[in-house]
């Protein structure tokens, strides 16, 4: 899955493109992604990319603006392979 998909399915789940825009939007700060979010946007990773995230290994400062997520979820894919 290539960046430009990943962003996309933050950006459906966020709700606003300046996820697309702006790679250093803090998202937990300006209230981009709550806790709610955070949830579909890993029940939306699962059903898209096959990426398991559990609560358990979910660390927030790993997701905090959309070019971290797009580290983190990458490398997550780059694991299952």
């Amino acid at each position: 899955m290539d960046q430009s998909t990943l962003l996309k399915l933050l950006e459906e789940i966020a709700g606003t493109d300046e996820v697309l825009r702006n790679l250093q939007l803090d998202l937990y700060g300006t209230q981009t992604l709550d806790s709610m979010r955070t949830v579909e946007l890993i029940v939306l990773l699962e059903e898209q990319c096959g990426v398991s995230i559990s609560p358990a290994e979910f660390d927030r400062e790993n997701w905090a603006t959309p070019g971290k997520f797009l580290a983190d979820v990458e490398a997550r894919i780059a694991a299952l392979a």
